[in-house]
């Protein structure tokens, strides 16, 4: 965001010049790539056009030419520019995924397009099979990113010069942002308004989204809750959104038999059919999921974090995050937190 002061009076501020904003889209794109990333800069703009007159964020959503696009689910959205119009300086760029982009990032017009405005560009964004075509225009060599991990192999293995991550939900690597799909774009936006205009307008816009979580770079694209299972009886699938919301409370077997009204051993033999993995189990990947989130979002001190999320002591954290993510959690803070 730009503010100019006026000649006559140094004290007032002009409205803030908008940053230039371009989402690209291509036939075949998936919907919500597109809609959650305009949503969350509508909201951003809502936001500050009732506070200050005027939107922070110009939005132009690019095709291969102006006029409709059939999204993956067939409902078209509109383009405003084709991708030979949209010219000028831009502050961010989305580019968004779907199958439909992995042709697309081999033709001349876009590969053309994404390089000359990178050239200027403060950051790129590329949303699920959006980094192919990041990667067709050769901006990605020797970098590190990330895509939904069903196509992860896949972009490693056809861009063996590029380093893939397939766990992130989404990654930085300078100026260039790489995202898992679908509510992944909401993580990514949100970062950006962040990354503009502040921790606090970020989160009241994730709340104004209804999200469990604002997912910091960094965290899994699978959740604690997602990589076992959702129990199918209704006490043991409560239990287990309370454990992910209370993670430094008393979660021994024993404990959380009680909150369902089971003795210890018949509650462990559910939980296993249920969930199916052990109750231990499920509390320490919750809880190292709480400590990674700490990591990247606080300065917090690792004794702090380990209290916070429930481990007995700092080196019980650093054995069994080690174990898990693989580096400590000193380096997971260096490496996520820019």
């Amino acid at each position: 965001m730009i503010i100019r002061k006026t000649d006559e009076d140094s004290s007032k501020q002009t409205s803030p010049t908008p940053a230039r904003v371009a989402v690209v889209a291509y036939p075949g794109v998936a919907l919500l790539d597109i809609t959650n990333t305009l949503e969350v800069f509508a909201r951003a703009n809502g936001r500050f056009q009732s506070i200050r007159g005027a939107p922070v964020y110009a939005v132009e959503l690019i095709g291969p030419a102006a006029g409709p696009i059939a999204t993956s689910i067939g409902v078209p959205i509109v383009a405003s520019l084709g991708i030979e119009e949209a010219s000028g300086d831009y502050d961010t760029v989305f580019i968004g995924g779907g199958e439909a982009i992995l042709s697309a990032a081999r033709t001349a017009p876009l590969r053309d397009w994404i390089q000359r405005v990178a050239v200027s560009a403060r950051r790129l964004g590329a949303i699920c099979r959006g980094v192919f075509a990041l990667a067709e225009s050769g901006l990605l060599a020797g970098r590190r990113v990330t895509t939904h991990w069903a196509w992860s192999s896949e972009l490693a293995t056809r861009f063996p010069d590029i380093v893939v991550q397939p766990e992130p939900v989404f990654m930085r690597d300078g100026a260039i942002y790489t995202s898992a799909g679908v509510s992944a774009a909401l993580d990514l936006a949100l970062a950006f308004v962040e990354e503009d205009h502040g921790r606090e307008l970020a989160l009241e816009l994730a709340r104004e989204l209804v999200l469990y979580v604002q997912r910091p770079a960094g965290q899994p694209q699978i959740s604690a809750l997602l990589s076992t299972q959702l129990a199918t009886r209704s006490p043991i699938r409560a239990l287990q959104a309370w454990i992910a919301e209370n993670p430094d409370g008393d979660l021994s077997v024993p404990s959380l038999a009680r909150r369902v009204g089971m003795s210890p051993r018949n509650f462990s033999r559910v939980f296993v059919r249920e969930v199916g993995t052990t109750p231990r189990q499920f509390v320490e990947k919750v809880r190292i999921e709480a400590a990674r989130r700490l990591l990247e979002q606080t300065q917090e001190g690792i004794e702090t974090v380990a209290a916070r999320t429930g481990f007995a002591n700092s080196g019980t954290l650093r054995r069994e995050f080690t174990g898990e993510v693989g580096v400590s959690p000193k380096a997971y803070r260096r490496n996520t937190q820019h």
